[in-house]
């Protein structure tokens, strides 16, 4: 059974100390990218996600946890270092081992403190380059060539041989008509295929992983490419669902109207994706492919916790799942994520393991900042350099002792930012647009009542929250260079390259 515990507002959980596990405990990271709330833990009941139900059911689960950054390279960047945009100036394509090589990862601060450290698959922002190879006994890729080229994380882009077919498969409706120009893509592969797919392959690694006996504790993590796009994912898990009777979530027609002038201008030619999907009976077809790929995922995280289960580790694993960011499907008529809204901030967090408080769900805002010194705690490790979050294993051991508190998500720019908390989302511009929405009133956030004088004080309130400086951004990825040699690479700011000014 579930346990819900519903958090009195306060502000006083980053005054918490901190309550270690028993002993060193392994810590096992399952990351999953553009995965939003659409698991069964959160509540959402059209998603077949069995595993991620077993996990809840073996911890806890933070239904109001946020995203650190509003996609793939500025929220990895800031898991890893513990750090925030507004800190590091890695606002979108920045490289932080280029841009603060000072800064310790936490693998690198784990290793340093006697774990045994192991990655594979999707951890950083996925192109050549990103990889933070420091602090790594072992990180795998699928590909000895792929080392040689920077350590791309790829997923779809080579050694292919089981594309959908016809392919692009999602080019085609269900009464044969073509699709064309679509901006998304989804189909199934043959089953007997899941073994050739990277993610599977970078789990069943870690699957080995976990069943070894280890001389010290260890730290493990594999990141899935899935459920971001391409959709592909084997024929059995699209037919864990029924196209036609899939639910739409809720879709405000006006609901850009009342934005500021800036971001309602931006969203509204992004819209023309959402509006292509409907002209063409698509949407259904698009969220069915996510879907599938969000049960494929599950079915991953299934293997490896039966990995664990099997071998000597099952009594001292803590197994964390957290998704880089949300992802939109027609809400505010946006597809993708790069907001400062619900549905790209909100995502699943799953700890599970020894010591936590089990089948516990927590409506406590979290951020996925707080990732860092949890797992600090958790490991019992030291770490003498400053990071921006606090520490959740008090709550994980006693969930009675948390509070609800701001947390800031930064947006793709200095002074651009959410402020959240359970009841409120306050959103500032770099331009000095503002939206606020009630959430409990108002969970969709159709009603943007920033402009009503009423809300003055407390959008002054949540404004206060913000940092009071924010860094400068570093250099975007197109002004650096990656050289590579060997398995070795480093990046260098091009000949006459600059920063993106602010």
């Amino acid at each position: 059974m579930i346990t819900r515990l519903l958090i009195p507002m306060c502000f006083a959980l980053s005054a918490i100390g901190g309550v270690k596990a028993a002993g060193r405990p392994n810590i096992v990271m399952f990351v999953l990218d553009d995965l939003n709330d659409w698991v069964g833990p959160l509540g959402y009941r059209q998603a077949v996600t069995p595993n991620m139900d077993r996990l809840a059911a073996s911890g806890m689960t933070f239904t109001n946890a946020h995203t650190a950054g509003v996609f793939c390279a500025p929220s990895r960047s800031a898991v890893f270092t513990g750090r925030h945009a507004s800190s590091t100036g890695c606002y979108t394509t920045q490289v932080y081992h280029h841009d603060h090589p000072g800064i310790r990862p936490l693998q690198q601060v784990l290793q340093d403190g006697g774990y045994a450290t192991f990655g594979a698959g999707k951890l950083f922002h996925h192109p050549a380059g990103y990889v933070d190879l420091r602090g790594w006994d072992e990180f795998f890729v699928r590909d000895a060539s792929q080392k040689y080229r920077g350590w791309p994380l790829e997923s779809w882009s080579f050694d292919m041989d089981f594309l959908p077919d016809p392919f692009p498969y999602g080019a085609f409706n269900r009464d044969g008509n073509v699709f064309k120009d679509l901006f998304l893509e989804w189909g199934p592969i043959k089953d007997g295929d899941e073994g050739k797919m990277a993610d599977t392959i970078r789990t069943d690694w870690a699957c080995e992983v976990v069943k070894r006996k280890h001389g010290k504790p260890f730290f493990a993590a594999v990141g899935l490419y899935t459920p971001h796009f391409p959709n592909y994912a084997p024929k059995k898990y699209f037919d864990l669902y029924d196209r036609d009777k899939i639910e739409l979530p809720p879709c405000n027609e006006r609901d850009l109207e009342d934005l500021p002038r800036a971001i309602r201008k931006a969203k509204e030619a992004r819209a023309a994706h959402h509006r292509r999907l409907e002209r063409l009976g698509a949407v259904k077809d698009a969220i069915h492919g996510y879907l599938a790929c969000v049960s494929y995922a599950d079915a991953m995280l299934g293997r490896l916790l039966d990995a664990i289960q099997s071998g000597p580790n099952a009594n001292n694993t803590i197994i964390v799942l957290w998704s880089d960011h949300g992802y939109h499907h027609g809400e505010k008529l946006d597809w993708g994520k790069h907001t400062l809204w619900e549905r790209t901030s909100n995502v699943p967090l799953i700890i599970g393991g020894p010591g936590i408080a089990k089948g516990t769900k927590l409506d406590a805002t979290v951020s996925l900042i707080d990732l860092f010194p949890t797992m600090i705690d958790l490991s019992g490790v030291k770490d003498n350099q400053p990071r921006d979050g606090i520490s959740l294993s008090p709550v994980l051991k006693d969930p009675a002792k948390a509070c609800d508190r701001e947390i800031l998500l930064p947006g793709m720019k200095p002074e651009e930012y959410a402020i959240i908390n359970r009841d409120w989302r306050y959103i500032r511009y770099a331009d000095g647009g503002e939206e606020l929405y009630d959430l409990k009133k108002d969970p969709n956030e159709w009603e943007n009542l920033a402009g009503k004088p009423e809300h003055r004080p407390l959008m002054e309130k949540m404004r206060q929250q913000a940092p009071k400086t924010f860094a400068k951004p570093g250099p975007e990825v197109g002004a650096l260079k990656l050289s590579t040699k060997g398995e070795a690479f480093h990046w260098e700011l091009k000949q006459n390259k600059k920063s993106k000014p602010d």
